[in-house]
């Protein structure tokens, strides 16, 4: 099933189908976020934003409006 990075649910995983390029920063692009790569949520801040993520083995915060952005495939487990 493909949604976006913002629409997962607590400890649920997914790889990274596309991106815009424009849209993502650069810093996040070299901390792992590229095509074929898995990425979990492992919490969401008290108000939704921002989401920390384990990505590719690195664990990471970003804004909800950049993880719109990130297209993924949920892993079944």
């Amino acid at each position: 099933m493909q949604t976006t990075v913002d629409l997962l649910k607590k400890g649920e995983k997914a790889v990274i189908v596309a991106f815009n390029l424009e849209t993502i920063p650069l810093k996040l692009i070299e901390m792992g976020c590229m095509e074929g790569h898995t990425v979990e949520l492992i919490q969401t801040a008290p108000f939704g934003d921002p989401l920390y993520l384990n990505m590719n083995g690195t664990h990471l915060a970003i804004r909800k409006e950049t993880a719109r952005e990130i297209a993924v495939e949920i892993i079944q487990n």
